[in-house]
Order: C-alpha cells, then structure tokens, then sequence
C-alpha cells in the first residue's frame, strides 16, 4: 500500500474498509457498562450516515469540536467530519467550561459533538449562547435539553437506513486540506490551535508503517488509552487504520493493567509517565525477590543491558540470557498480555535509566520525538537497532536539521500549516519551510540517529549565568520509588531547589526523601544540586490544573502556587 497515493485520511479508512471482511471485528470498548463494538462493515457505514447529517449542516472548512473520552465513537464522528467537508477539533476531556469557551470562541464550531450528560454540562452554557453552533450530536443520553431542535442523538442517525445512492464521496480532499485543529495543551498561556493537513498525517503515517512492519506477524492488536484529542494518539489512529488492526478502548486509566491483559496488545503507546511509573512499581516489585529468585532477575537486567548496548557476550552469557528469556522476560510479558512487541514512548523525554531497564526486562521500549506541528513525529527508534538515549533517525518524510544556537529544525509535509488565527505565531515558528521546534539536539553524523539534549524553553538560568535542564533533575528524583513528582526551581537564583511529591508509601519518611537527594545531589555538578526542597501532601493533577492532559507538569502555575514556599527557600 503506497501511502502516497491517498488524497486524504478519509481515502485511506475507505481504502481498508474495502479490503477488510466487513464483518471482521476492528473497535471495541472495553467499558462493561457500555460494552459497544463495530465491525469494519459497521464503521464504514455509520461515517457514512453521520457525514450525511453532518454535510447538511456545514460548508466545507466549517469546525466541528468533538469533546468524547476514547470510545469507537471518538474514530467515526473524527471520520465523518472530515469527509462532510468539515475539520475536527478533538477537545480533551478534563477541561472545565473555561477552557471550551475559549475554545469556542477562538475556531466558532458549527456543529459540537459530544458523549455525554457530563461532558455536556460544561457545554451547555455556552451552547446557548452561540448562533454558529447548528446542531449538537450526543453519543449518550443527554438529560434536560432546553433547544431540542438543536440535538440530534448518534444512535438514532446510525440507526437509519442509508441508501447506496446517498453514500458521500468527497472529492474537494486535498492532501493540503485541513484534517484537524488541535489544541496544544500548553504547560503556560492559552493553548494554540495547530492545523494539521490530510497529507501531513498520511506522510507521518509512512514513517510509522516502518517502525511497525517488524513488529506484526499477524493482524495487529492496539489498546488506546491516551486522549484521543492529543496529536500523538489521535495519529495512531490512522497507523492502526492503514495495519488493519483491532482495536481496543481502555475503560479508564484506572483500569489499564486489567484492560492490557484483557486486549492483549500487540503494540502500546504511552507517554514517559507511564513508563516511569511502570519502571518504579516493576523494581521495587523485583527489590522484594530473595534467593535464587533476586540472582535470576539481576542477571535478566544485566544480560539485557549487555544485549541492549550491543556489548560482546561469551556463550556462557549467551546461554544464561536464553535461559533468563525464559524463566524471566516471558513471565513479564505475560503480565502485559503475552503478545507485547513494542511499547512506543513519546510525548516528552524518555529517562534513559528507564529505557535500558524495560528493554533489557523483556519490554522492548522505543522511544520517538515528535511535536503536535510536526503531525505529530519527528523521529523513532527501531526495534532492530534501539538506542536509548536518543529518538532514532527521522522519518524519511521530513527533513530535520541542527541551527548554530543547537535548536532542532524540521521541513517536510508533515510540518502544520500554521495556528489557528494565529498569524505572528505561525511567523515566530515557521521560516522558510523550517519549524523551529524550541528543542536542542545533535544528530550523530555516524547512523542518522537524532538526541535531544535540552529545552530551549525550559532552562533555568541561575544568577551566575549557568545554564540548568530542570527536566533533567527532575526525571532523576521521580525515577525514585520513594518521589512520585516534582518541580525544581531556580531561575535567576543562586541555587536550585525543589518541591517534592513523596510515593504514598513513603509519606512520612522524609529521611528517604533526604537519602534520595543526596545521592542525586552526588553525582550532580556544583550548580546542579538540590540545596533544599519541600515536601508537599498535593499531587499535580490535570483535576487541579498543575499537570496537562498529557501529564506534564505545567511549572508556570506550580510556581504561582506554591511562591511563597518557593521564595522563602531564599530567605536568610
């Protein structure tokens, strides 16, 4: 399949669906309330009744704000809008009646779609309020409706026979087209809507089908669970359309280790917090084992590391990793499943503790970099040759180069075709052709491979003119059982220091935390250490708005916060 070929994302689905046995079994919610599946004859046929209700409300370019949690539904309004003429704008789910008034205000939707009396009531008022809003599609029930001739009900429309006659066929789809704005969640500031055209997504998609090719032997299996209104997994969509895969929906994040062993992946993706988290339950899980048992599991991490870094082993050693595969790294996989190939890692900067630890436990982890302009990958590592400490070599649809400052350009298809009203932005970003990512790398003129090295944004500048990767420090103390967040802070003081979220287990052990510190502190350069920290009782939550849907810590409002405690550290 020539990915080059398709005009548009909608050709791409229609393509497969075709191929595909329409019975064969492709969405399914792993929700026992609401236990909803769709074969790939079902999909195909409710995008087609949703697009029809669609096109008569919309003209082509018209926004359509989708606000659903992940569920099939999510990929067949997504689908719908766009072959209707329209352009998604996927909403996350933890925003509150602020957020979507902005987000309103900001691309004037034409039609809302959403799944739910919960996500409807932060909608509501703002419904209202707006002539440009036509009509308003409800995946669920929705409970005391005040203009009824504005909601239609997504059962109710798929539920209706459509003839063959009255199938769409958009022909108007460019690769240039606008597929879909999506919002970057912003660790500061109002998010900013990034346009992503059809051919963007179809270009990143080609790089991804190599990334995947080793990995599937036969008809691939995906959980999704990170939001869907996120570049990356709203991409993964696609890759999972163009493999024909089946996928599954988590219930919640809540449930993920029982919906993995119930959908049994066959590839994951997820962002380096999940990884981190897996990394310290995993270990302190291992630190319990005695006897036999600690020798077996010390020995799988230190074979596989070996293996991982391509260092010589001797047959003795080659036999024990065999050995180890069995008695060890099958055990492991089983608890994901059994059929795990691959875990991918992006979003933000994989630990590289964290990356050699997973690889060489039998989780084979490749880490990526892309950003929501760059639709969304940049780069990723392959499972024949991963080297943690970087994001591999670019995909071949876009170009990625270093500036003289060390900052990271990318040209290509895949890069945005700018922000929503938002001229001088686009302007500050876009030059030439090249996105000016805001990251700083080197790219080793050996293999190609691409590594990041600092922020461009995010650097603490301390009074003495010393440049300091907080996220660096940072990733180093969470990747401590006992530390399950924190934030450092310094900028344009004379040291660093930290606020630190301790593991619930490790609540009242603020010796720990100190012992933790200090061994970090050890292996830091001067201007590096940690001088004092504070431990607080309150997670950074997306709930109390310290921590972006994709888990990021936003550091602007945590200082906000927290500013007293923070510059008392400086008082004498």
């Amino acid at each position: 399949m020539n990915l080059n070929e398709f005009n548009s994302l909608v050709d791409l689905f229609f393509y497969k669906a075709e191929k595909e046995n329409s019975n064969t079994a492709f969405l399914e919610w792993l929700n026992p309330k609401n236990k909803k599946k769709y074969t790939w004859g079902e999909t195909s046929s409710s995008i087609q009744k949703l697009a029809k209700v669609l096109k008569d409300n919309l003209t082509e370019g018209d926004r359509c704000l989708l606000v659903s949690e992940n569920r099939p539904e999510w990929l067949i309004a997504d689908l719908a809008i766009m072959l209707a003429g329209g352009i998604t704008v996927p909403a996350y789910t933890t925003y509150v009646e602020k957020d979507y008034k902005y987000l309103i205000e900001d691309c004037e939707p034409s039609v809302i779609i959403v799944s739910n009396d919960e996500m409807h009531n932060k909608l509501k008022n703002i419904i209202k309020e707006k002539n440009f809003i036509k009509i308003v599609v409800s995946f669920d029930e929705i409970k005391n409706i005040e203009q009824k001739d504005k909601y239609l009900k997504f059962d109710s429309i798929i539920n209706d026979q459509l003839n063959s006659s009255a199938k769409i066929k958009n022909k108007n789809l460019k690769r240039n087209s606008p597929a879909c704005i999506i919002y970057t969640s912003g660790t500061s500031g109002n998010p900013k809507g990034v346009i992503l055209s059809h051919g963007g997504i179809l270009n990143n998609l080609e790089g991804a089908q190599e990334i995947m090719k080793p990995l599937i032997d036969k008809k691939p299996i995906f959980l999704t669970w990170l939001p869907l209104s996120h570049s990356y997994e709203h991409a993964v969509q696609f890759a999972q359309i163009s493999v024909g895969a089946k996928v599954f929906y988590a219930e919640k994040i809540e449930k993920l280790l029982e919906n993995i062993s119930q959908a049994k992946p066959t590839i994951m993706t997820a962002v380096p917090r999940f990884y981190q988290n897996l990394f310290n339950k995993i270990n302190m899980n291992m630190k319990k084992a005695t006897g036999l048992k600690a020798k077996l599991i010390k020995l799988t991490v230190d074979l596989g590391k070996k293996k991982l870094l391509r260092e010589k082993m001797s047959f003795y050693e080659k036999f024990m990793n065999l050995l180890v595969n069995v008695l060890v790294r099958k055990k492991i996989n089983k608890q994901f499943g059994g059929n795990l190939k691959a875990f991918v890692s992006g979003g933000g900067a994989l630990d590289k503790e964290i990356g050699e630890f997973l690889n060489a436990i039998g989780l084979p982890t490749l880490q990526g970099y892309g950003l929501t302009e760059t639709s969304p990958v940049v780069s990723c590592n392959p499972i024949h040759k991963i080297k943690v400490e970087t994001v591999g070599p670019p995909f071949k649809g876009n170009k990625v180069k270093i500036a003289e400052d060390g900052e990271i350009l990318v040209k290509g298809e895949n890069v945005m075709l700018g922000y929503w009203n938002k001229k001088e932005d686009t302007e500050k970003v876009l030059k030439n052709g090249w996105l000016y990512t805001g990251d700083i790398g080197e790219i080793n003129p050996e293999d190609g491979y691409l590594k990041i090295t600092d922020r461009k944004k995010d650097i603490i500048v301390s009074a003495g003119g010393d440049n300091i990767s907080p996220a660096k420090l940072e990733n180093q103390l969470s990747n401590s059982p006992a530390i399950d967040q924190c934030m450092v802070y310094g900028d344009g003081k004379n040291y660093l220091v930290a606020l630190i979220v301790p593991n619930k287990e490790f609540n009242n052990q603020k010796e720990k935390i100190h012992e933790v510190v200090n061994e970090i502190n050890n292996n830091l350069t001067l201007v590096e250490k940690i001088k004092k920290f504070q431990i607080i009782n309150e997670n950074f939550s997306i709930e109390n708005g310290l921590l972006t849907p994709t888990m990021k810590v936003k550091r602007n409002k945590v200082i906000s916060k927290y500013k007293n405690i923070l510059e008392n550290f400086y008082k004498k």
